[in-house]
């Protein structure tokens, strides 16, 4: 049974950074699958804002480009997210899964049940 884990999240200044971590379980070929980033805010859509395909090939909502990097390591069965310049419009729960293009390689599908997100709150 596949097991998403987020953590790394939590209260963090304008300006300051976090690194968000997805522990993955329960998947047998960990490497082959592509993974993302998703978050959702209060009162908001779920909305995919990275993701890593196979190659080390990256996408990023326009939101999250230029401050937000995804990352993995195969050895560990980790996703990582590493946020920087964070902004209040950051705040939100934080999700990752790994990504299914089969449908449309231009809009993924979640492959799991979502985990329990890791909060992040950008405030002052």
């Amino acid at each position: 049974q596949e097991q998403l884990v987020e953590s790394g999240g939590g209260l963090v200044q304008p300006g300051g950074s976090l690194r968000l971590s997805c522990e993955v379980s329960g998947v047998d070929d960990f490497s082959f699958y592509a993974f993302g980033w998703y978050r959702q805010g209060e009162g908001k859509e779920r909305e995919l804002i990275a993701q890593l395909i196979d190659g080390g090939y990256t996408i990023y909502a326009k939101s999250a480009r230029g401050r937000f990097t995804i990352s993995r390591d195969n050895d560990r069965n980790m996703v990582y997210l590493d946020m920087a310049n964070l902004k209040p419009e950051d705040t939100a729960i934080y999700y990752c899964n790994g990504l299914d293009y089969s449908d449309d390689r231009y809009s993924p599908r979640a492959r799991w049940d979502w985990g329990q997100g890791a909060q992040v709150t950008v405030s002052s």
